[in-house]
């Protein structure tokens, strides 16, 4: 499959604002006049090779042609695979980050925790990335106890003190196993990840 990464909330530069964005010589070290949106793009397009091929297989080349760019200015950015793959790492835990801010900006209380609910669940079905479970499970597994902590404090934020943590915990299970098992019912999805934080569908369109 070629093409942008399918998210209709992919970053673009003041989508920053929600977080604070790495500064860019920790990512690589492009020239002076080297275009500031092309490191997404590349990540992004690491996304969807990452997705084709894994990580034992990722190749230099193809993520520079998905990317549309040349590989001297993919190694400008990411001298190795090894830096291409730690920026990647970082890139989309910020995009998660940047998401989820993005969609429960300006919303209190329910409607709030009903839209970052909402987002989990269009995340996990739309971003090619988290389909590499598909292909090596193994590095996904390994990945999950970075993953979970993530996920799981950002939505005690948003939850009552009182049950914050076990709600938290219990949605983040549940959003694991339909990463790790994944059903293309979206409707079952939320309700589960509402019933888990107890939320009632009051406001289901």
């Amino acid at each position: 499959m070629s093409g942008p990464v399918p998210i209709r909330w992919a970053p673009r530069a003041r989508d920053y604002d929600f977080v604070v964005a790495p500064r860019q010589q920790e990512l690589a070290s492009p020239t002076a006049d080297a275009d500031p949106t092309t490191s997404d793009r590349i990540l992004a397009a690491t996304a969807e090779v990452l997705a084709r091929n894994g990580m034992t297989k990722l190749s230099l080349s193809e993520v520079a042609l998905q990317a549309g760019v040349s590989r001297p200015t993919l190694y400008r950015w990411f001298a190795s695979k090894e830096a291409l793959l730690d920026a990647f790492g970082l890139w989309e835990r910020q995009l998660f980050e940047r998401g989820i801010a993005a969609a429960t900006t300006g919303l209190r209380g329910s409607e709030r925790l009903d839209a970052a609910l909402r987002f989990i669940v269009e995340y996990q079905q739309s971003y090619s990335g988290v389909r590499m479970i598909d292909i090596e499970p193994g590095h996904v597994i390994k990945r999950m106890s970075h993953v979970i902590p993530i996920m799981r404090e950002r939505l005690e934020l948003l939850l009552p003190a009182s049950r914050a943590a076990v709600a938290a915990a219990t949605a983040t299970r549940v959003a694991i196993c339909h990463y790790m098992v994944r059903s293309d019912d979206d409707a079952e999805f939320l309700a589960q990840l509402r019933h888990a934080v107890g939320l009632k569908p009051s406001n289901e369109g």
